[in-house]
């Protein structure tokens, strides 16, 4: 497969379509926009639909009902877009349906939006964060398998440096175990013979004789538990003799790994943990890292919502330094000086001094 020059938005279309995703809804804002037009220009010619919606309610609505007939479908906004699915988020959880949502984020002030969400009851989504637009074909890919095979959303939180930039990229439809049959799907084939289906956030079918909300919970519960024991991804580095270890996830993380492997050649102490999954979170990793450093240093683009989960994980194993913040260009897209390594590379150094 030969590699191409590409932007992040198109080349995370590209990949839906190679993981045979045929359906997309959604409505344009920045950065999502750009996500929302490669998907109208590519969808058709590989025999699939594209809906610029009137708005995300009507998006997530579509994108519910494509998705319940068995076919791949997936929607996005950015944050505040996302803010209006969140009903019909916690809703499609609870009735099972796949669907794989792309949040195209300003900045990282999403983080709890995507990790606790403002939908309603007990749900989860799989949340995966790419660091750059190779690993964001490969999280496409693995998002809609994930999907499949959970039968649960999942969330691809991407940002406008995922969405805009430029990178040689390789894609290919990737190999993933066998999954399951979708024997629930709504597909009219079942139609007029009395054993019809249905889709829905309550556990009954049309032959229930009665709805127990409780066992359904309590299934959805187990689900979500084992997703949280078998779904966790982190990638760390350089945490042998680290004395300072340095938090981060998504795009900013990519900068905080070039400064860490900096700070090494210069002979500093310094590891990194990046949280690939942000749920299931990798506490395990964390509290691993944390057991011989002398300081958990948190870099996140916000005013500090991560670093909830790291000190989860740290559980008091070490002293947490916050050296992240709200940064961000006049646009609000997320832009801000936190992405220079330089002022990376000089938040460090001051963790390392007081270490």
């Amino acid at each position: 497969m030969t590699r191409r020059l590409m932007e992040g938005s198109e080349a995370m279309a590209e990949a839906s379509i190679a993981a045979g995703c045929r359906f997309f809804a959604g409505y344009p804002m920045t950065p999502f926009t750009e996500l929302l037009e490669s998907f109208a220009r590519r969808l058709p010619e590989a025999g699939g639909t594209c809906i610029n919606a009137e708005s995300e309610l009507e998006a997530v609505g579509m994108a519910w009902g494509a998705a319940s007939t068995g076919a791949r479908a997936a929607t996005g906004s950015t944050g505040q877009g996302l803010s209006l699915m969140q009903e019909s988020f916690s809703e499609m959880t609870r009735a099972e349906l796949p669907m794989v949502i792309f949040n195209m984020a300003r900045g990282q002030g999403d983080y709890f939006q995507s990790t606790r969400g403002g939908g309603h009851g007990d749900y989860r989504h799989i949340v995966l964060a790419p660091a750059d637009t190779q690993e964001a074909v490969e999280h496409t890919q693995l998002a809609f398998d994930l999907s499949d095979r959970w039968r649960n959303p999942v969330l691809i939180y991407g940002d406008y440096l995922t969405a805009h930039t430029s990178e040689s990229v390789e894609i290919e439809p990737m190999e993933f175990p066998e999954l399951p049959e979708k024997d629930w799907a709504v597909d009219g084939t079942l139609g007029g013979t009395g054993r019809s289906r249905t889709v829905n956030p309550l556990g009954v079918d049309k032959q229930s004789a009665g709805i127990d909300p409780e066992a359904l919970w309590n299934r959805l519960q187990a689900k979500h538990d084992a997703i949280e024991r078998e779904e966790v991804r982190v990638e760390t580095g350089f945490l042998e003799d680290a004395e300072v270890v340095v938090v981060s996830f998504g795009g900013v993380a990519r900068f905080v790994r070039h400064v860490v492997r900096s700070l090494r050649q210069e002979g500093h102490r310094v590891g990194f943990v990046r949280p690939v999954t942000l749920w299931p979170f990798p506490y395990e990793a964390v509290a691993a890292a944390a057991e011989s450093a002398s300081r958990v240093a948190v870099l996140e683009q916000n005013a500090g919502q991560m670093i909830d989960d790291v000190k989860i994980g740290v559980l008091g194993r070490a002293p947490i330094v916050a050296i992240g913040g709200i940064s961000t260009d006049p646009s609000g897209f997320g832009v801000g000086d936190i992405l220079d390594p330089a002022v990376i590379h000089e938040r460090i150094r001051g963790v390392l001094s007081d270490a």
